[in-house]
């Protein structure tokens, strides 16, 4: 056994080193898999150390102070490793957690940007005709009939540009959950109807029937009359805009199990297979395309048409699907259906859809459909 100072120094080192070696060794390995593991071994580390040193320095002799010293180290343990593998699952958990914000906040910011970027654009394209008009009128240039036809057509581009500023704020607020619907139960035939005698004029333009499927007894839902027309007019309006002319759009309703459903099916060019998990994606194109064009005299949209429809419907605590037929594409919406003595509430959308923002994509537009 050693007497002096720095012979019991050496002895303490001789047998902690390999101690803390073997457990950086251990640390190193566990690092990228476990770190609750990690903070148990850390816990150890000390603990075992100490006891070797006092091994060391002992002699190898296991006298009545060595049993005093090792049972303090025992307790000592027992009550520090339970706390260590909470701590690392706390921590673990934590971890992850921040990792998962800090990649939707990146994903979210990127979407922002491509969304600002892109109305943006789109914007110029409108402004510019109203400007060119503007100058036209202001100089001169025209007159007799063509002052008509150029303030009808100031008209309608500043329709479409009010059109997409009002769809940028619809778009923000549910970006910001700051989405709050009044539900209650509503008869959603009677949405329907609304619905299609809002769009008839435009699917007479464009030579579209409007075909509506519906049971002769009521299908109530709990929901927004505001936010839920909304949703099914961007949907309505994006079958009557790309299909083709002299064919039809048809709108169903019914009751699933515990919800109820709403189909909007058309017989356009439906959707590319690599665009459909994008579908719902904010400003998300399929094509290169990037300015709208009217067609068959139907106004363009704003470019976020479904991807306000889909955050409306998960405001509802709904899903929305879009998927291909043989001929067209049919888009669904689910949403709760209405509870005996339902009474009015207050939803709002939340972080829900803040994370669909970044991740579910959560919202985008659909490539060639609407504002495609």
């Amino acid at each position: 056994m050693p007497e002096d100072t720095l012979q019991l120094a050496a002895y303490a080192l001789a047998g902690s080193i390999p101690v803390v070696l073997v457990g950086a060794w251990i640390l190193r390995a566990t690092s990228n898999r476990s770190l609750t593991a990690s903070m148990a071994v850390l816990v150890l580390i000390p603990t075992l150390s100490t006891l070797a040193g006092v091994t060391g320095v002992g002699g190898m002799m296991f006298g009545h102070q060595f049993e005093r010293t090792a049972t303090v180290l025992v307790v000592v343990a027992m009550v520090t490793l339970p706390a260590a593998v909470l701590l690392g699952r706390h921590q673990a958990r934590k971890t992850v957690w921040e990792n998962q914000i800090r990649e939707q906040e990146r994903v979210a910011e990127h979407s922002r940007r491509e969304l600002v970027a892109w109305v943006s654009h789109d914007l110029r394209t409108p402004l510019a005709g109203i400007r060119a008009m503007a100058e036209a009128l202001s100089d001169r240039v025209v007159g007799g009939i063509d002052v008509t036809r150029y303030a009808q057509q100031i008209m309608r581009e500043t329709d479409r540009v009010s059109t997409m500023v009002d769809d940028l704020f619809e778009m923000s607020k549910i970006n910001a959950g700051t989405l709050h619907l009044d539900l209650e139960p509503i008869d959603l035939r009677e949405l329907i109807d609304e619905v299609l005698a809002a769009n008839r004029a435009n699917a007479d333009r464009a030579r579209i029937e409007l075909v509506v499927e519906q049971p002769d007894t009521s299908v109530i839902a709990t929901a927004s009359d505001r936010a839920l027309g909304r949703a099914l007019t961007n949907l309505v309006t994006n079958a009557i805009a790309h299909s083709p002319s002299g064919s039809r759009v048809t709108v169903a309703v019914g009751y699933g199990d515990n919800d109820v459903w709403i189909r909007v099916d058309d017989i356009g060019p439906g959707i590319a297979d690599s665009d459909m998990p994008r579908i719902f994606e904010v400003a998300y194109r399929g094509n290169s395309a990037r300015t709208p064009t009217a067609s068959d005299g139907i106004p363009t949209g704003s470019g976020m048409g479904l991807a306000i429809a889909a955050g409306l419907v998960q405001a509802h605590h709904g899903v929305i699907t879009a998927v291909n037929r043989d001929r067209g594409c049919r888009f669904e919406m689910r949403i709760p259906a209405a509870a005996d003595g339902t009474a009015h509430q207050r939803a709002g959308i939340g972080t829900l859809n803040r994370d669909a923002w970044s991740a579910l994509g959560p919202f985008a537009h659909a490539p060639h459909r609407e504002d495609r």
